[in-house]
């Protein structure tokens, strides 16, 4: 099990390059064979908004990437961290690192971004789109994405993990990020069942609804229970859904340099939270 954790801590950066290629691939395709709602008139306008958008989260990965560095060489001569408390075999370890990383990193700081209205404003970069598809698992603010790698390297320093967990639980997000923003139509009854452990695609086609209260509901990423503990799932008819937001529909979700700007355009309405 450690060789195999080891493996994460030293991955090639092509290696995470090929992976997020691939999921990305394989889901543009699935969505033209499967899709939901009828593509943009031109797909690849409307992912080249995304995919820049998705450079800045690749440029400060790098940066995090050394910070994570410096944390694991003092986590491991310190021994600080609450993962050293107690003996266990390293799966269980691991298992609870995971979902520690998918409540805290992934359910709750979206949770923040949804109703701290500071935060909100760097979000609403990443429901301006009015074409939800696989591209948009790359739609982030540079400073929303900021704000999750931070809570993540909290949550790392506080269970002192190895970072070989963390690697491991972010290359275990890709590909759930990709699936649950594709514009794929799975059989009704396949995706609600699936909506009871897992983040399926309608379910977080409501996330993606342009008003409240859907808004603010399927807050998850990988493990839909968190929604399910804390009262914010949502399921209804999916074809109910309507993309965008109406705070922020009078602007140009495919320009990046509107969506860059959107947290400081005062024309840019904040939904009261």
């Amino acid at each position: 099990m450690e060789t195999f954790l080891s493996f994460f801590e030293s991955m090639p950066v092509w290696i995470k390059a090929a992976w997020i290629v691939f999921f990305l691939s394989f889901f543009w395709v699935l969505e033209g064979v499967y899709s939901f709602y009828a593509p943009p008139k031109s797909k690849w306008k409307h992912a080249k908004t995304n995919f820049f958008l998705l450079l800045f989260v690749i440029i400060i990965n790098a940066f995090f990437g050394i910070i994570l560095t410096a944390i694991n060489e003092w986590l491991s001569s310190s021994g600080f961290g609450l993962l050293n408390f107690f003996k266990a075999p390293v799966w269980a370890k691991l298992f609870l690192s995971i979902l520690v990383l998918d409540f805290t990193s992934q359910y709750f700081v979206h949770f923040l971004l949804h109703k701290v209205r500071w935060m909100w404003r760097l979000h609403i970069t990443h429901h301006t789109d009015k074409h939800v598809d696989v591209t948009t698992g790359t739609r982030h603010h540079p400073l929303d994405f900021m704000i999750r790698e931070t809570f993540a390297l909290s949550v790392i320093i506080l269970m002192g993990m190895p970072i070989s967990y963390y690697f491991f639980y972010r290359m275990l997000t890709i590909p759930f990020t990709y699936f649950n923003h594709a514009n794929i139509s799975l059989p009704l009854k396949l995706d609600k069942a699936l909506s009871y452990v897992i983040v399926s695609p309608n379910m977080h086609k409501f996330h993606h609804h342009y008003q409240l209260p859907w808004t603010d509901s399927n807050f998850g990423n990988v493990l839909s229970i968190w929604d399910r503990i804390f009262g914010t799932y949502v399921y209804d008819d999916p074809n109910k859904i309507q993309y965008g937001l109406d705070s922020s529909d009078h602007t140009d979700d495919e320009n990046v340099l509107v969506q860059l700007t959107i947290p400081f355009n005062k024309d840019v309405k904040s939904i009261d939270k």
